[in-house]
């Protein structure tokens, strides 16, 4: 007879779940063997802890749309693993994750050391779990567990998606499964089967007149437009009626930057020019976009303006639409068919050219093509010297992630993305040491693809752990730290109050290559954009130590002024 985790795996290859990542402990470790078995059709990653396994699982997610699973024991999948399962709560990630509760063969009623049961003396792994996934159940039996785990990838992949939880009650995992189980247990096919509904035609008519009757339409583009794959379409849609696009923070490059429709990305740590090409629209169409307050400048009433502006929310999920802004349309619907729809209506270009001409006007009046010339000390260089280096660096086989912090703010404000669809973002949440771990779970996802992560000091060092996985796997990933020896975006707020924000000085080059990767050091901003090159020629995962001036701010790059 098959044992339970023989048949968790056996359902996961079923509902086309084929990678996992994990660091084993106890119950994931008793499922090792069945992991063995089962190597040809399911790629175990083993990874140094359970933070980058979770990250590396929610990008994976976030590139494919499939869910990647998520492995480790309860009271550190719960922790540790919770900051990739939070990200993909907030960013819309598929993801499985699959743990247990750690409670020693029965012994979870007695306060065993680091049971999850949530009996007395122990801790919750359901109550710390459900908050943050979309479905989270508790297998007390081998039928359980195998259901359960249909369940997770069914719910891990309806829209919204997001993470979904199987805990297994740690006993059951070397269990056998009966003979004929009870509930019976089906094939997955028939539980994942789902036809996605279609927007309303008469709403998207409604749509296009609206468009032909505006002077000055914007379409803001979110995470939506990213995730249903409809970047191109949309460009070539506001390109055909001259519909200026900006966008959210995790729609950022969601279409060429450099499009003369694109005004960039919106919020204080966005630009100046989305902001006031937003501002001065007469019809915002939201296209998988929740607008959230983040890059809404939280809410400022001189951005968007209920009343004033028509607006119109199209989004997968009809909890999002008139989410935050009251709307006077709201089209429930995946955005790619919402574009396809308005694409086959087709749109009037009599006003296509006066459209674009007043979009870009504001661009050039807001410097939207223009990055500043910093100085820096001696030895040192700027944050905009590495945005311009990427700048002239990325090609069309490019991925680039980010991490949290200054180097992400002028990223955003600075660099204009010249490909649809290269940006990698931790837009959930937000969470520093995202970057590394994502950029090497997208060289897994995408091997053709040229991947850079660009990351301060203060959040590579947080899972710099993840090259060991990089150099066992032999990826070409190029890892670009902005080491300015602290926490800058924090530095700079303190002003003249500075303290706990400073670090020693770290020689990421040596770190890289006492973890059998390898290293190089910037000094000059010249050296950049050959060091990325040379970064990308010599194979395997490469870290570049880059030296930024610590007095370098991110003030430049923040739009606080009025609009």
């Amino acid at each position: 007879m098959a044992k339970t985790s023989e048949m968790v795996v056996r359902t996961l290859v079923e509902c086309g779940v084929t990678r996992g990542f994990t660091l084993p402990g106890l119950g994931v470790t008793w499922a090792l063997p069945a992991f063995h078995d089962a190597k040809d059709d399911f790629d175990v990653v083993l990874c140094r802890n359970e933070w980058i396994a979770s990250i590396m699982a929610q990008a994976t997610g976030r590139l494919t749309g499939k869910p990647a699973a998520l492995m480790g024991q309860g009271p550190w999948i719960t922790t540790m693993g919770g900051l990739g399962i939070i990200e993909a709560h907030f960013a819309g990630s598929p993801m499985v994750i699959l743990t247990e509760t750690s409670d020693y063969d029965g012994y979870g009623q007695m306060g065993c050391y680091q049971t999850m049961t949530g009996d007395y003396g122990g801790a919750d792994a359901m109550a710390s779990l459900k908050p943050i996934t979309k479905y989270c159940t508790y297998a007390t039996a081998p039928e359980e567990a195998v259901f359960g785990t249909q369940m997770a990838v069914k719910h891990a992949t309806l829209p919204r998606q997001g993470p979904a939880a199987v805990i297994m009650k740690t006993p059951i995992i070397r269990q056998e499964m009966p003979d004929t189980p009870k509930p019976a247990l089906y094939p997955s096919e028939g539980y994942l089967r789902h036809v996605p509904p279609k927007p309303d035609p008469a709403a998207v008519a409604q749509i296009a007149d609206l468009i032909e009757g505006a002077k000055s339409p914007v379409i803001v583009a979110g995470n939506g437009v990213l995730s249903s794959g409809a970047g191109q379409a949309l460009q070539d849609l506001a390109e055909a009626a001259g519909i200026m696009v900006v966008t959210s923070y995790n729609g950022k490059g969601v279409i060429p930057e450099d499009a003369p429709v694109c005004a960039g990305m919106l919020g204080t740590w966005g630009h100046k020019a989305a902001n006031r090409v937003l501002a001065a629209a007469d019809l915002v169409v939201m296209m998988g976009a929740s607008m959230g307050p983040d890059y809404t400048r939280f809410r400022d009433p001189d951005l968007i303006r209920p009343g004033d502006q028509t607006l119109v929310q199209i989004d997968i999920d009809p909890r999002n639409a008139g989410w935050v802004y009251p709307v006077d349309l709201a089209v429930t619907g995946d955005v790619a068919d919402v574009v396809a729809m308005l694409s086959q209506r087709g749109l009037s270009s009599e006003k296509t050219g006066a459209r674009i001409e007043a979009g870009m006007a504001l661009k050039k009046k807001h410097g939207y093509d223009l990055l500043p010339d910093l100085p820096a000390a001696q030895g040192t260089v700027h944050h905009t010297d590495v945005v311009r280096s990427l700048q002239g660096f990325l090609g069309a086989d490019d991925l680039l992630t980010l991490d949290a912090g200054a180097q992400r703010i002028w990223a955003t404000f600075g660099l204009r993305m010249p490909h649809g669809g290269q940006l990698l973002v931790p837009g959930g949440t937000g969470v520093m040491g995202w970057g590394g771990p994502a950029a090497t779970a997208a060289k897994m996802v995408h091997p053709e693809k040229r991947v850079t992560c660009l990351a301060g000091d203060g959040g590579f060092m947080m899972t710099v752990q993840v090259l060991p996985t990089a150099v066992q796997r032999e990826l070409d990933v190029v890892y670009l730290v902005s080491n300015n020896s602290g926490l800058g975006m924090v530095r700079d707020n303190l002003g003249d109050k500075r303290i706990a924000v400073d670090f020693n000085e770290v020689d990421f080059a040596k770190v890289a290559e006492g973890m059998g990767a390898k290293g190089l050091s910037v000094y000059h901003p010249d050296e950049i954009r050959d060091a990325l090159d040379q970064a990308h020629d010599m194979g395997g995962p490469v870290v570049v130590d880059v030296k930024i001036d610590p007095e370098a701010s991110h003030h430049e790059a923040v739009d606080n002024a009025p609009i």
